[in-house]
């Protein structure tokens, strides 16, 4: 979709006035699409104001050489248009080497066409600065461009910004070819004494020994200044902004996540590419977390982790911010390569609500619609709202809900056969994590290894899941286990093993519409000494006996054939 441009309304004569030096970040679209057919009430997403001031970081001694630091440059141009008030500042074409860039508001960071901002590997620019990552407060190197507290923030134009993420991360070697191999170790750093992994430096590897989930466990700076080489930033840290625009450029070669949007209102993400090695670990493409009335259009990512990932903090932490990430539409987008092409959780303590997202292609991502939590984790999703997706080559899962998500990759679980056990029944608490009301409708999926797994918990289920119109071609079909509501319609699972749907401790199932060219039986299994009302209509069965199997200790008269 090519938006239409269209010009401003004046409001008043008094806003005329007061703005008569103020223009929009980048020009403005007309938004009726983006907002039609939206399924919730929701503001229209408001975009920065920003100043007419321009200056160039030229202009206060940038060279651009790729050697010289421009960090003074960049500093200085930004403080000189703030003064004024606010204004763009220009990057010309050319390759600039520089340090940390912090924003101010009524700001907007232009990079015209041909530009080229590498982040300096000096780790000493980069002090440590508190921070949340993974969803904890925690001690990070600043990040490459920052801000926090800002109104009317703007990164916009067609230049590209790398964050030399290499110099930051660790590599598996399964990950790198053997010629790449020996010249990631040829160039320093540290290998790891089971030979599988390299790591920047030693105080990386104590750094990663005292984390979890890649965050330590430590309370005092000095105790992080110890392991500061682990502490890797995300590339874009913005926390609690509001209206944020970043429109054009492009985002590669992070030290951890590329886009981290927190706590952030009025946000607009367009236009955008984000980039990073398929080998990066923890190479989030775009993090939205906390996050109200947001947009995200019209953009690309191929990275080493989640590609479009809705958070919401973690834990108590999480709960006690008590902030969900709320009216957010996610149009457009294309994920070439990641953990999930859009990703919920699994830090969503906050709550996740409100959700639209259209027109999405995943192309080879490990799974495609991927929802993940933990008991501990608490907090609620709802009102999710998929539609009009586009997959392939998805090695996991093509649609996934797993509320026992352990930190691992769902590839790497597949491969060492990992075998899921049903844990025991808990009582529900403030940590129980609850996921429902969710409608995912027009999904097309050509190669997947598995098509869906529904797994709530056994003292949460799921609750009021649709799935419709669906056509998955994957080894297996459908696995549903602690599921309550779900409700399928025209359903077409073409498998090379059955059953196609297994359904486990479910209740409330309502199918219309089973379709598959699978060779053998059975098509349906339903086993479970919890499993209730499952009515099954349209399924294509001429044989009820071989082709629908009810597990003797399933509640008589539970599973209904209707024609």
């Amino acid at each position: 979709m090519n938006p239409i441009k269209t010009t401003i309304l004046l409001v008043s004569a008094i806003l005329c006035a007061s703005y008569a030096m103020a223009q929009p970040a980048s020009k403005t679209t007309n938004q009726t699409d983006l907002y039609s057919g939206i399924e919730f009430t929701m503001p229209r997403v408001k975009e920065p104001v920003i100043p007419k001031n321009t200056v160039s970081i030229v202009d206060f001694g940038a060279k651009s050489n790729g050697q010289d630091l421009c960090t003074k440059a960049f500093k200085d141009a930004i403080e000189a248009v703030s003064k004024k008030g606010g204004g763009r500042v220009i990057i010309p074409r050319g390759t600039w080497l520089t340090g940390p860039i912090t924003l101010k508001s009524n700001i907007e960071l232009y990079s015209e066409p041909g530009a080229l901002v590498i982040f300096s590997t000096d780790k000493d620019l980069y002090p440590l600065v508190e921070s949340i990552f993974e969803g904890w407060k925690t001690f990070r190197c600043m990040s490459p461009i920052n801000g926090r507290n800002l109104e009317n923030v703007a990164l916009t134009g067609k230049g590209v910004y790398d964050g030399s993420g290499d110099a930051w991360r660790q590599v598996k070697k399964e990950k790198l070819t053997e010629a790449q191999w020996k010249n990631l170790v040829a160039s320093g750093g540290v290998v790891r004494e089971d030979g599988k992994a390299w790591y920047p430096s030693q105080q990386f590897i104590d750094g990663e020994k005292l984390s979890t989930m890649n965050v330590p466990k430590l309370k005092t700076k000095e105790e992080f200044i110890k392991i500061r080489d682990f502490l890797r930033p995300v590339m874009v840290s913005l926390i609690s902004c509001k209206k944020v625009l970043i429109d054009g450029p492009t985002f590669q070669n992070s030290p951890a996540w590329n886009l981290h949007p927190l706590m952030c209102e009025d946000l607009t993400i367009r236009n955008t590419i984000v980039r990073n090695p398929w080998y990066s670990q923890n190479g989030d493409g775009i993090d939205i977390e906390s996050c109200k009335n947001v947009l995200l259009y019209d953009s690309s990512f191929d990275v080493g982790d989640d590609g479009i990932c809705i958070k919401s903090g973690k834990d108590k932490e999480g709960r006690d911010r008590h902030m969900p990430t709320e009216n957010l539409i996610i149009k457009n987008c294309i994920v070439y390569h990641g953990h999930g092409g859009v990703t919920v959780g699994s830090e969503m303590s906050g709550g996740v609500r409100n959700i639209h997202v259209s027109n999405c292609t995943f192309l080879g991502t490990d799974v495609g619609l991927r929802f993940k939590s933990n008991r501990g984790r608490g907090g609620v999703v709802e009102n999710i709202y998929i539609s009009n997706v586009e997959m392939m080559n998805i090695p996991a899962q093509a649609i996934s809900f797993n509320l026992f998500y352990n930190g691992s990759n769902a590839v790497d679980d597949m491969e060492s056969g990992f075998e899921f056990k049903a844990p025991p029944v808990l009582p529900v608490t403030e940590e129980t994590p609850q996921f429902k009301n969710i409608f995912i409708r027009n999904v097309n999926c050509k190669g997947a290894f598995q098509g869906i797994v529904l797994q709530g918990l056994p003292e949460m289920n799921l609750q009021n899941i649709l799935l419709e119109n669906i056509l998955i071609e994957s080894e297996s079909g459908l696995v549903c286990t602690d599921a309550t509501g779900v409700k399928i319609k025209n359903l077409t699972l073409i498998t090379k093993k059955t059953p196609v749907a297994d359904f486990k401790n479910s209740r409330d199932v309502s199918i219309d519409g089973l379709f598959t060219r699978s060779i053998g039986d059975p098509l349906v299994k339903v086993s479970g000494t919890l499993s209730g009302s499952t009515i099954l209509k349209n399924i294509g069965v001429s044989n009820p006996e071989k082709q629908i199997i009810v597990g003797k200790e399933v509640p008589k008269n539970a599973v209904q054939v209707v024609k």
